[in-house]
């Protein structure tokens, strides 16, 4: 679950004693390296705790945190305080397919029909995909269903249990094999196998087969029974206290919880050091090149470079002095974590945190495991930061104007003028790049105003041209890092007729809001979840997807490495004179169809489908006081007219709010669940 989440700045820093796990004769340099650096997390990057331990050669050289566990308490987070791993979660489930190697039960080459007779798609390719293709992310597959996967103090399985079901009507976004691009279904899908082939519960598996052998006690699922009371805390702006604890119950692809010190350990599993858990060449095999075999941006330095599992085979900036670095990140949309493991060198780090992102948790990992690599000799210098100017614009050769046109990538389409040597394109990586003019500076490359930033255009082998851009990200205080993507992929016109095109022209800018997702949902704290704004972008493009007929539009891309992760197809019916919207098996119901809340007292009731009940907040409501009788099961959300989060019932237990001019608020629970209001 690899998504880069908002960072917010944190109000206080606490620095905690270090850990009795600190081994005594470690370098004083890596002491104060990591410390002075995860107190920048703390005091700046809105992490209210971070926790991390380096294992070499089998033993915990370093173990420490800084910020709280519990920031109510100051209660320090301790070396088996537990968090949230999010994705670093794959590294599991893709150990657990291997280990079904060693044992001679699973050919990660045949089919996935071999081992999950019952997986169909609406595509008749889904018969090619194999495991491989589910651990190298080049299956094919749109890329993940998030519907019910993270919830509050709730570990349903409902979103494994129908995973099956949703795909079965779906189709694939391209060959299987033909190149990799992130995808969480296909570590759902790799959970489900080691299910079926095993004959035990995943959670029951990983017990057996890999925390009893390596006595790890503190690395659990959503599905465990153990102490809530050592997870770290979460928090979120909008809600006053710590939050109730998140379950990502997508287990395989990002539900675990462990600590710095267990993920070192199991990380000896990973790089072939414990061949009673793993044999050394399955381990070896997973740090194969598999992003080679396929479609894939360059062999220049990179963030991202997959294995099987692993994110990167050649992690940046470790293979810029010739060390082999493995690397797999996650985030949940409140805990990040990062594994980095040099296999060499025999040595791992772990590092993991509440608030933040596993980008910033990865760009501490690697500065501190530098200076250890340089107090141990392996390398001479820790390289400079690269320095960058404002490009001397050039001449630009005329044939780069056919770059001209329209481009696309999952969520949006944009108009590329290349005029006078120069273009715009909006913002990248969810704002850590803003919206800007690049410049042509030379060997078919435009700058950035201030040079870090490198876009060009790029031709691949399957005939789609696609905008390539170079990031060199700095994060004052903390570090930076290096990363290479396709970006955008240029499309063609798609003209529509009168009628298909004045259907879509109603339906432009124009927000739909989730039925079904369960109000234990964690997304109900981050909006773009729950609602899809329309944006006829072009015409005969719809937010990124290509217009088919009246009522439906495609995906219309196929970008490796990042950018075409979670595709969509976008399918609209109309049932009472209301506009619904059905994206990956989640519905959504049209703004126009929303009414306003009545004032005084008014009664609701779920209906008999479980779906939840929105309002729009009119002035007749604005600025009044809501206090809503909740049931049990349900609860309620109430957004300002930007759709910020103004209260979560779920999160804040709150039952009274006052309510914003242009709001909206949300009612959710089980069928026949009665919520009783009154608004003065």
């Amino acid at each position: 679950m690899k998504k880069i989440i908002a960072v917010f700045i944190s109000a206080m820093l606490f620095v905690l004693p270090m850990t009795n796990a600190f081994a005594q004769d470690n370098p004083k340099p890596i002491k104060e390296k990591a410390r002075n650096l995860a107190s920048e997390l703390v005091s700046k990057y809105g992490v209210s705790g971070v926790q991390y331990a380096i294992m070499d050669h089998g033993n915990i050289i370093l173990s420490d945190s800084v910020g709280v566990k519990n920031k109510a308490t100051n209660e320090p987070i301790t070396n088996d305080t537990m968090f949230g791993i999010g994705s670093t979660s794959k590294m599991f489930v893709s150990a657990a397919t291997m280990m079904l190697v060693d044992a001679h039960k699973v050919d990660i080459d045949q089919p996935l029909t071999t081992y999950i007779k019952d997986f169909t798609m609406a595509d008749e390719r889904y018969k090619k995909i194999t495991p491989r293709m589910l651990l190298n992310h080049s299956s094919g597959l749109y890329g993940a269903h998030y519907k019910n996967s993270m919830l509050l103090n709730d570990n349903d399985t409902e979103n494994h249990d129908k995973l099956l079901l949703r795909l079965q009507s779906e189709t694939l976004k391209s060959n299987p094999g033909e190149y990799s691009v992130y995808s969480n279904d296909s570590f759902q899908l790799l959970e489900i196998l080691v299910e079926r082939v095993s004959g035990l519960s995943y959670t029951e598996f990983l017990a057996k087969h890999v925390s009893a052998p390596l006595g790890l006690n503190s690395t659990k699922t959503p599905l465990d029974q153990f102490d809530r009371q050592k997870l770290s805390k979460t928090y979120f702006p909008a809600i006053e206290g710590a939050l109730p604890v998140e379950n990502a119950n997508v287990i395989g692809t990002g539900g675990l919880y462990s600590t710095a010190e267990e993920l070192t350990q199991f990380a000896e599993v990973l790089t072939g050091n414990r061949t009673d858990i793993l044999s050394e060449q399955s381990a070896k095999s997973m740090q194969s090149h598999e992003y080679r075999k396929g479609i894939w941006v360059s062999e220049e330095t990179n963030s991202f470079n997959y294995g099987l599992g692993w994110d990167a085979v050649r992690l940046a900036p470790f293979s810029d002095y010739g060390i082999t670095a493995l690397s797999k990140g996650g985030d949940t949309v409140l805990y990040h974590s990062v594994l980095i493991t040099l296999p060499e060198h025999h040595i791992s780090m772990a590092v993991l945190s509440s608030g933040g992102s596993s980008i910033l948790d990865s760009i501490f990992a690697s500065n501190v495991l530098l200076e250890h690599l340089k107090a141990k000799g392996i390398i001479k210098d820790i390289l400079p930061d690269k320095t960058f100017e404002s490009p001397v614009t050039v001449e630009m050769p005329s044939d780069l104007l056919s770059y001209s046109g329209l481009y696309g990538t999952v969520g949006t389409t944009i108009n590329v003028e290349i005029k006078n040597g120069e273009f715009e394109l909006p913002a990248f990586l969810d704002g850590l790049v803003s919206a800007q003019k690049y410049v042509y500076a030379g060997n078919g490359a435009f700058k950035s105003s201030d040079g870090s930033v490198a876009i060009s255009f790029d031709k691949q082998k399957n005939g789609k041209t696609y905008i390539k851009a170079n990031f060199y990200l700095n994060f004052p205080g903390l570090g930076h890092m290096v990363m290479v993507n396709y970006e955008y992929q240029k499309l063609d016109a798609n003209p529509l007729n009168t009628t298909v095109k004045k259907a879509w022209e109603h339906r432009n800018g124009k927000n739909y809001y989730a039925l079904d997702e369960k109000i234990s949902s964690i997304f109900y704290l981050a909006p773009s979840f729950i609602t899809k704004k329309i944006s006829v972008d072009h015409e005969g493009y719809a937010s990124g997807t290509k217009i088919v007929d009246e009522n439906k539009a495609v995906n219309a891309v196929e970008i490796p490495v990042m950018s075409g992760r979670d595709a969509f197809d976008l399918n609209f019916t109309t049932k009472d004179g209301s506009e619904y919207l059905t994206i990956d098996g989640q519905f959504y119901i049209s703004e126009d169809a929303i009414k306003p809340i009545l004032g005084g007292k008014s009664q609701y009731t779920i209906p008999s489908n479980g779906q939840a009940i929105w309002f729009k907040i009119d002035k007749n409501a604005a600025h009044k006081t809501m206090t809503v009788d909740v049931p049990t099961s349900g609860g309620f959300a109430v957004y300002d007219e930007n759709g910020g989060v103004v209260d979560f019932s779920t999160a804040s237990h709150n039952n009274s709010v006052v309510l914003p001019q242009g709001g909206l608020i949300v009612l959710g629970g089980k069928a026949g669940d009665g919520f009783k209001i009154n608004i003065n």
